[in-house]
């Protein structure tokens, strides 16, 4: 277990319960999310919160083999028989402003000797971080979420809460109410809002927040979600942020911006005055990187059978290995930089992700690639200053340009033949999650899109 003689670690539970006490906290959720990019959880008194952090909540090692369906795949060593322990990081407590008496954290998954076990994705993101701070630079990193807002009629389908045009004011007033409610819970959480806008899809919510260190990037990534979705229910909606909750409504994605600092989060690493986009050499390698191993991060980024219905050419959500200077349908856009500090403001976004991911899994699996880029120093080709899906297939092959693969199937396929990706997962992790999504997948091609988008619009 984590030792409780370390005198941080006391000063830092002391905190938390007394801050629990303080809020008159009742239940502590310890939180994680699975390979099924499902977040669940078990919660602990507050009475026994103290001891709780140390030692943990047990939970079987099955948990990492269930799916999106609740269905259990078949994985060695994740059946009835052995146990992990849920162990909080305290620095992630936070009382949640939609459940009454209620607090959160997320937790690592240590084995019962209090090591990692190999199957925690939390883990996983904390070795990448780890890996890129050997090579001298650390990940600032924010997931700029959409979402559905929906009433529910009496004979239980969902429709948009309105109809608005993209960015209309009358969608601003329309979800104003709700909105100002998760705005207001977000920033009880300590989660900044950067913007709001109503987007295309009717019903439809872009909120993208501050961004942060990589793993606490990933820590609000969860909260974000269980806030928006739990703050809409109480108001009498339902939000749902998967990738295609109407069929024919545009998707929603959680696009990554990402920017690598010096270890002392004080200089911007990816900016270089000199050149032409303001992005230096490690930057572009690290984009290239990206790109290399774009195919196999699908199956981390963009994991759902229904993940695919959003990545198709001219979407504006990126359905090629293409980057370019502000072009919203390559895989790799970089924005423009801000006048007031173009060196802070300089980052590349990842398009080609969505809240049906395991934020851990998606942004461990983005830095795994943009770190061989550096490694090997990579370089990410010409830019694309259009619309890549309006090359001619020659063009696209001269270029490297290249289709990403057309459904989760193909993705998983790609991430069995990606050696990079294999080995930074590692065989448990990799072994597991495979078994997961390729029962999804199995289950969702032998169904029909009614079933597809009941689950995924409800699950996430």
């Amino acid at each position: 277990m984590v030792s409780n003689t370390s005198a941080d670690l006391q000063t830092q539970i002391n905190r938390v319960v007394s801050a629990a006490e303080g809020a008159g906290v009742r239940l502590v959720r310890f939180l994680y999310t699975d390979n099924g990019g499902v977040t669940r959880g078990k919660a602990t008194n507050v009475k026994f919160l103290h001891n709780r952090i140390t030692d943990g909540i047990g939970l079987t090692v099955a948990m990492q083999a269930m799916n999106m369906l609740d269905q259990l795949a078949p994985v060695e060593g994740m059946g009835p028989v052995g146990e992990i322990r849920l162990v909080p990081d305290p620095n992630t407590f936070v009382v949640l402003p939609y459940a009454p008496k209620s607090a959160a954290m997320t937790v690592d998954m240590l084995k019962l000797d209090g090591t990692p076990w190999e199957a925690c994705p939390r883990s996983f993101l904390k070795r990448q971080i780890a890996a890129c701070a050997e090579q001298g630079f650390t990940v600032q990193a924010s997931f700029e979420d959409e979402f559905t807002l929906a009433t529910r009629g009496a004979d239980g389908t969902f429709a948009p809460l309105d109809e608005s045009l993209c960015f209309s004011a009358v969608g601003m007033t329309t979800a104003a109410e709700v909105m100002d409610a998760i705005i207001a819970a977000l920033e009880a959480q300590g989660i900044e809002i950067d913007q709001y806008y109503p987007e295309l899809g009717h019903g439809q919510q872009e909120l993208p927040i501050r961004h942060a260190p990589a793993l606490a990037a990933a820590d609000r990534q969860v909260y974000f979600r269980e806030t928006v979705r739990n703050v809409a229910y109480r108001h009498g909606l339902y939000a749902s942020l998967a990738p295609k909750p109407f069929p024919d409504q545009a998707g929603n994605g959680a696009h990554i911006h990402y920017s690598l600092w010096d270890l002392d989060g004080k200089t911007n690493l990816m900016y270089d005055a000199a050149d032409r986009y303001g992005v230096s050499h490690l930057g572009y390698h690290f984009i290239a990187g990206v790109l290399q191993h774009l195919p196999a991060l699908l199956a981390l980024t963009c994991p759902s059978f229904n993940s695919y219905r959003r990545l198709q050419p001219h979407f504006w959500a990126s359905a090629y290995t293409a980057w370019g200077p502000d072009n919203r349908e390559g895989a790799v856009r970089l924005p423009s930089q801000f006048r007031s500090d173009r060196a802070a403001s300089t980052n590349a976004e990842l398009k080609a992700c969505d809240s049906s991911s395991n934020p851990y899994l998606a942004l461990g699996g983005l830095l795994a690639a943009g770190l061989d880029g550096v490694r090997r120093k990579l370089a990410p080709g010409k830019p694309s200053l259009i619309d890549p899906g309006n090359y001619s297939d020659a063009e696209r092959d001269q270029l490297g340009i290249h289709r990403f693969p057309i459904n989760l199937k193909e993705a998983l396929d790609s991430l069995e033949k990606d050696r990079l990706l294999m080995e930074a997962l590692g065989p448990y992790l990799l072994k597991s999650f495979l078994a997961v999504k390729r029962l999804e997948w199995e289950s969702f091609s032998q169904a029909d899109e009614a079933y597809e988008i009941k689950h995924h619009f409800w699950t996430f």
